[in-house]
């Protein structure tokens, strides 16, 4: 179990440094630990994240001229507020100056924010308010949230931007992303509806007029794709979907769109190939999206439509996946070392899914955690 525990990216040891989709992860890693073993040291270290996190990511870089929180609210309101300016994906290299001309070879590693990291990060922060119960992790990513359709949906909430400055001022890239849309409207039903069982002292919930924006933005879409990382995701969404927007059709369509996606990826034998030549994480994301596959299957039993069943039948893609990844041979290599941290993360969500898939249950007393 401390084994795997190393996994989740939360080390004394290391750097202030933090990367926000990485730490996104480890957080529902540690509660699900913390769920599974009724340790409280999983969530003392999920909290200790979330903090480090925010004081990192949510304040300005060290080589940055600009100092303190993002938002640009004063040391103490800061702390009471610290996702009211967003948070930086925290990448190496400081964000494109605005008289530079765009490079996207460059831009990869610079800084900035992404929505959806954001997302994740609310998804994080959603399933702390659950697990603890206390409406500040609820209020956080509520904040968080306006912030980020502010900042990156368009007044008329027709299109959105992929890529922020540091402060939300300006566009970075300003193309949408194939699934940030969704990302959103799932989000954001998903805040809305923690907000509507934990009650009074978690803040407004994010505005209905995103959630309708993200709506519209969905419509006729295509979102069949044949990128792993991407397939998981869909994969995921529509378990969420399933989750947090009851008689919706989203969840049917995601699946069908998944199904096309997943034979291609299959059929092109691009998970075949040398560990060496392969990216883990993007691999290890389709093996949580399978995993998520089984929990929606099981959630629905024998009501699942076809796609569903034809899914079903892929889960020993997410087995191979996983075998793939946690043989030593296959870490020793180049493309494994230059991706560590997210490899690491993403196969430990892949392994022990339930803290990032499962949405946590409100707390009951007595603590569900066993105290020492």
């Amino acid at each position: 179990m401390n084994a795997f525990a190393d996994r989740t990216g939360v080390s004394s040891t290391r750097p202030a440094h933090r990367y926000l989709w990485t730490d996104a992860f480890a957080v529902c890693n540690l509660l699900g630990l913390a769920e599974a073993t009724e340790e409280p040291r999983y969530l003392e270290l999920a909290m200790r994240l979330v903090d480090q996190v925010h004081h990192v990511l949510g304040r300005h870089r060290p080589d940055d001229a600009r100092r303190g929180w993002l938002s640009g609210l004063g040391d103490r309101e800061g702390e009471r507020h610290p996702t009211r300016g967003g948070l930086r994906i925290g990448k190496p290299r400081p964000e494109r100056l605005a008289d530079q001309a765009l490079d996207d070879s460059l831009e990869w590693e610079r800084d900035g924010q992404y929505f959806h990291y954001l997302t994740r990060w609310m998804h994080a922060l959603d399933q702390l308010a659950r697990f603890t119960g206390e409406p500040r992790f609820g209020t956080w990513a509520g904040e968080l949230a306006d912030a980020a359709c502010a900042a990156f949906v368009d007044p008329g909430g027709e299109h959105m931007v992929w890529k922020m400055s540091i402060d939300l001022t300006r566009p970075l890239v300003a193309s949408m992303g194939q699934h940030d849309p969704l990302d959103g409207l799932i989000t954001l039903s998903q805040l809305r509806a923690t907000a509507a069982e934990l009650g009074g002292g978690v803040g407004a919930p994010p505005g209905a007029e995103a959630a309708s924006h993200f709506g519209a933005m969905i419509q006729g879409r295509e979102w069949a794709t044949n990128d792993a990382l991407g397939l998981g995701g869909l994969l995921v969404d529509a378990l969420r979907a399933e989750q947090v927007l009851p008689g919706s059709r989203l969840p049917e369509t995601l699946l069908d769109a998944a199904r096309v996606g997943l034979k291609a990826l299959v059929d092109d034998g691009e998970l075949e190939l040398p560990p060496s030549r392969r990216l883990a994480f993007r691999e290890l994301g389709l093996a949580v999206g399978l995993r998520a596959v089984e929990r929606l299957a099981r959630a629905r039993g024998r009501s699942g439509h076809d796609a569903l069943k034809a899914l079903v039948a892929h889960v020993p893609v997410a087995d191979a996946i996983e075998a793939t990844w946690c043989e030593p041979r296959s870490q020793d290599t180049s493309a494994w070392h230059e991706h560590r941290d997210i490899n690491e993360v993403m196969l430990a969500t892949a392994l022990a899914p339930d803290g990032y898939l499962v949405r946590a249950p409100l707390p009951q007393p007595p603590s569900r955690l066993r105290r020492t």
